[in-house]
């Protein structure tokens, strides 16, 4: 495929989604040799797909990122994107979905929906795209078009239309018949006369076409219910406008290996898939701070908004989507977020790890851009004459993290700009110095996800590390009242010191933090030395004195004190103030308080059972359950220490088909018995 300018009207932008292994890296290698843009049918077995290319894919025979391959097919440039199935990689899923206007669910049609087939439909509705279904491995014996519409119309709230019937000769998967002409599609991919004994099944599912189709327009809604038949071109266009609309889910099916039916399939990309034109976004000028409705149009303002970013070690690599206006090659643009000017240097359409020079680019179109300075991922690219901005994908929470440690001096040096580049690239990773532990931290989707992450590091960045569970962010905090006394006198040689401190502990009210007051009268204690009590109290609120972690909710009290003429200085009334703080905590009925995380879990019925009781063994209380489509959703609150590999778990208990959410909902006292052993635990690790 050559890299010219594409006129937006001929640009399809569709996203594979599904559960990982259904065949979308296969789909979409089916779909490049078909075009021409390849002289072999890659295999991801094989290790040589143009999408997967990076070492980690390769070897592990699946995607881990989104890749960009566009085609060319009917003077058309389709710019497939193709985004993992498994389930660590979300944040790549949702950017992939953010800049397409179609999205196009793979599924394996010899098995039953799968959980990352429901994750990929509940991610294209709730960003209000279009939605496709193919379901591909057609040659499996068990494979079943009419199974499979039946399952899709009983999990999903949709009005899903097949647009083909199967041929199979001899158990042998050979075509399909495209119900709209009522033509054969065969490896050939040139029309022909369909077997005569499906004419029973082309009736009836042509019928449900022609019936679904109508439903996509009022005004041939209207015509249908008068004259009860519609013409092909107004059935076609009524196809058109309900995929666009997103009132119809069309149903098409091949085999992307054996590449069968896969023509057809360009075909209805290229004629029926929403263009670019027909999308709207919604920006917010920067000047005015009013927002704005663009149509995807070359004549209108340029914005391009940035969806994915790679560091390595040549530079920074940027993905944009053009949502309005065109991109020359070596343009000077704004960074919305920044204000500052970037170099659009290098402009070119990727295709894997290829990148093909493009000297101008029109809205709708996927580019790429090397070396902008600070752009990342989310940034909008604009007119420097008329700035606008626009809203970014929302990611989920990480669910799973690991504490990282360098390995050496050297890496101690890397290890803050390695996270920070590892982090821009994915949304969906965080990283974070955790106060209460002292730890620094990288968290994501799962354990493959953060693994992964850390080996790019050592790869790209040369970052060596040492990775472990995370320490759980407790905190301290008292019961009651309690007082004490505290003498702190130093005569040993030279200047003297000397402070004593009478203090009260009280309970506050949780999230209230630290509070501190003075009751002293009567000068025993001088004003000018109250700055130093609480200074040396603050000493001790980093660090706890029953295991070592923050101290929190807690108004202390000085009430009394002494001080000498000449020894007392600013150094002995904070040794005092910070003593007497601690004898006071451990009359006042001192607790640990855990973390306890609302977690929102999404199984197959089945599982029901066994993760309710896997949460009651994690110290967990269940506050709600729903029954949604043959799923259940469970809502419980549970310990953070008990669920910090809890990614693991629910994948061994549903066999990779249960999801799951969580946020921090409250702080709560740690039961006495698991209190005594992190207890014991701190006090061994401080002897140490």
């Amino acid at each position: 495929m050559n890299s010219n300018n594409y006129q937006t009207d001929k640009i399809r932008n569709i996203v594979l989604l599904g559960h990982s292994g259904c065949g979308k890296t296969s789909l979409a290698e089916a779909m490049l040799y078909d075009t021409g843009a390849t002289n072999r049918l890659g295999r991801v077995e094989d290790g040589n797909t143009v999408s997967d290319y990076d070492e980690d894919e390769i070897h592990r025979t699946m995607s881990l990122n989104l890749s960009m391959i566009p085609c060319e097919w009917q003077g058309h440039k389709i710019n497939i994107l193709d985004a993992p199935g498994y389930l660590d990689f979300q944040g790549e899923m949702l950017s992939g979905i953010h800049v397409a206007d179609t999205v196009v669910i793979v599924m394996d049609a010899s098995s039953d929906i799968q959980v990352g087939t429901q994750l990929a439909w509940q991610m294209a509705v709730e960003q209000e795209k279009p939605i496709v279904i193919f379901l591909n491995k057609m040659d499996r014996a068990n494979a079943s078009y009419r199974t499979v519409m039946d399952k899709l119309r009983h999990t999903f709230e949709a009005t899903f239309i097949p647009m083909e019937v199967p041929i199979r000769k001899n158990g042998v998967f050979e075509g399909v018949v495209y119900l709209l002409t009522r033509n054969a599609r065969t490896g050939s991919g040139r029309p022909s006369a369909p077997p005569a004994e499906l004419a029973d099944e082309i009736e009836e599912f042509r019928f449900e076409l022609v019936e679904f189709a109508a439903e996509g327009d009022d005004t041939l809604m209207s015509k249908y219910f008068e004259e009860g038949t519609l013409t092909e071109a107004e059935v076609a266009f009524g196809l058109q406008m309900g995929l666009r609309n997103r009132r119809i889910v069309p149903v098409f099916c091949g085999s992307a290996t054996s590449n069968v039916a896969l023509r057809g399939f360009m075909n209805e990309i290229v004629k029926m898939f929403p263009q670019p034109t027909s999308m709207e976004v919604t920006a917010t000028n920067i000047k005015t701070n009013k927002e704005q409705l663009l149509r995807c149009t070359t004549d209108g303002p340029l914005m391009a908004q940035v969806f994915k970013t790679v560091n390595d070690q040549y530079g920074r690599l940027s993905y944009m989507r053009i949502w309005s206006g065109s991109i020359a090659n070596d343009a000077r643009l704004l960074n919305a977020r920044t204000g500052h000017e970037e170099r659009m240097a290098g402009l070119f359409s990727p295709r894997g790890k290829e990148q093909r020079v493009m000297t101008q680019a029109s809205a709708g179109d996927i580019v790429g851009v090397v070396k902008l300075n600070e752009t990342r991922t989310g940034d909008t690219i604009c007119d420097k004459t008329y700035p606008l901005t626009l809203p970014t994908f929302v990611v989920p929470n990480p669910v799973y993290g690991i504490a990282l440690t360098p390995v050496a001096q050297a890496d101690a040096a890397k290890l803050g700009p390695s996270l920070a580049k590892i982090c821009e690239e994915d949304l969906t990773l965080h990283t974070r110095y955790e106060v209460g532990t002292h730890q620094t931290l990288l968290e994501g989707m799962g354990e493959t996800h953060v693994a992964i992450a850390v080996k790019r590091m050592q790869s790209r960045f040369g970052l060596h590390v040492d990775t472990a569970i995370p320490k759980v962010p407790m905190l301290e905090t008292i019961t009651r009242k309690g007082s004490a006394m505290y003498r702190h006198k130093k005569q040993s040689g030279g200047a003297g010191q000397f402070g004593e401190v009478h203090l009260r502990v009280e309970p506050l009210e949780r999230g209230a933090g630290f509070e501190y007051k003075s009751e002293v009268f009567g000068g025993a204690i001088s004003s000018s030395y109250l700055p130093s009590i609480e200074k040396g109290i603050r000493q001790v609120l980093d660090h706890g004195g029953m295991a070592g972690y923050p101290v929190v909710d807690v108004k202390a009290i000085v009430f009394d004190g002494k001080e000498h003429p000449v020894d007392s200085k600013d150094i002995a009334f904070q040794v005092a103030g910070r003593e007497a703080f601690k004898l006071a905590m451990q009359e006042a009925g001192p607790v640990l308080l855990e973390p306890i995380m609302t977690v929102t879990i999404t199984i197959p019925e089945e599982y029901t059972g066994d993760v309710t009781s896997d949460i009651t063994t994690k110290r967990g209380r269940l506050s709600g359950m729903e029954q949604v489509r043959g799923n259940t959703i469970i809502t419980a609150q549970v310990p953070l220490s008990q669920i910090q590999r809890y990614a693991t778990d629910l994948r061994s208990i549903t066999q990779g088909r249960g999801v799951y959410t969580v946020s921090l909902s409250h702080y709560e006292t740690v039961p006495t018995h698991v209190a005594n052993e992190i207890i014991a635990q701190a006090k061994k690790e401080d002897k140490e």
